[in-house]
């Protein structure tokens, strides 16, 4: 005869796995990653813990639990993120969408609505699927030098039904000059030192192509700020994620790229996260 044990001592040996393996709330992440791979939401699996579960669910519960607490990242291990209104697939591909990203999007959206607009380093598609959905724009496009990164975000365009147009290049490469009324992007922006020694829980996992950008961290980001002046339209923005530690250094090169209207906003912590600037009316 089969037994099928019950989500409550499912629940309880990935707790004490993750416990064991030193992951923060390790009820939390549990609890968490049981919904996404069950597909249901957190609360539902709450007031069924005392209900029995498949052997297969069950068998492939405890895999993604070893996978977790081996370090994986979580929304690698669940194959979901979430950003801003959007559940979108995440995997080895692409970068991890962060809760600051969001911030950028809510500060470019205050600037821009309408026209073009590019997201620049596309990744999962999170912010081009998200200025899609919110804004009011005529033509969106994503760009990322990575096919995989590419095929990724195609794929969760499909999913979330939103129409974006994916290009495959190198930065702004493949953009025409004065294309777009909004430029985006969250770059790579750490130092080769600073990635070497970034948390193993992101340098094992995560894309090291998204993450550094040179010996000073700042060369996606000044290449940017140099060929935005050539394909944003006169009077348009350009919206970056940028290091807290280098933000007076980005608001130098936009002064001297000659953007005007240079800004640095703070995220939620207060850290300086966010440059926006406008290329000038007139030239």
């Amino acid at each position: 005869m089969t037994t099928f044990p019950s989500l409550t001592d499912v629940l309880a040996a990935a707790r004490e796995s993750f416990a064991h393996a030193g992951v923060d709330e390790p009820s939390r992440e549990a609890l968490r990653l049981w919904a996404d791979l069950a597909d249901e939401p957190r609360g539902t699996a709450l007031l069924r813990r005392d209900a029995y579960v498949s052997s297969e669910l069950a068998d492939r519960f405890r895999a993604a639990v070893a996978r977790r607490a081996s370090g994986e990242p979580l929304a690698y291990v669940s194959g979901r993120a979430g950003f801003r209104h959007l559940e979108l697939r995440a995997d080895r591909r692409a970068l991890i969408p962060r809760p600051e990203t969001e911030g950028l999007v809510e500060l470019a959206l205050g600037r821009v609505r309408t026209g073009a607009a590019a997201d620049i380093g596309t990744g999962t598609g999170c912010v081009a699927l998200s200025m899609r959905q919110e804004g009011a724009f005529g033509r969106i496009v994503g760009v990322d030098s990575s096919p995989d990164a590419l095929a990724l975000a195609r794929a969760n365009a499909a999913a979330t039904g939103l129409h974006v147009t994916w290009l495959l290049g190198d930065l702004t490469a493949p953009l025409a000059d004065a294309s777009l009324d909004l430029l985006v992007s969250n770059p790579p922006y750490l130092t080769e030192a600073e990635w070497a020694g970034l948390d193993e829980g992101v340098k094992a996992w995560e894309p090291a192509m998204a993450l550094h950008s040179g010996a000073d961290g700042l060369a996606a980001t000044r290449r940017l700020l140099d060929d935005g002046q050539r394909v944003v339209r006169r009077g348009g923005w350009i919206a970056l994620e940028i290091d807290m530690a280098r933000a007076a250094d980005v608001a130098a090169l936009a002064h001297g790229a000659g953007w005007r209207s240079v800004v640095v906003e703070r995220d939620l912590f207060g850290r300086e996260r966010y440059l926006l600037a406008q290329r000038s009316a007139r030239s």
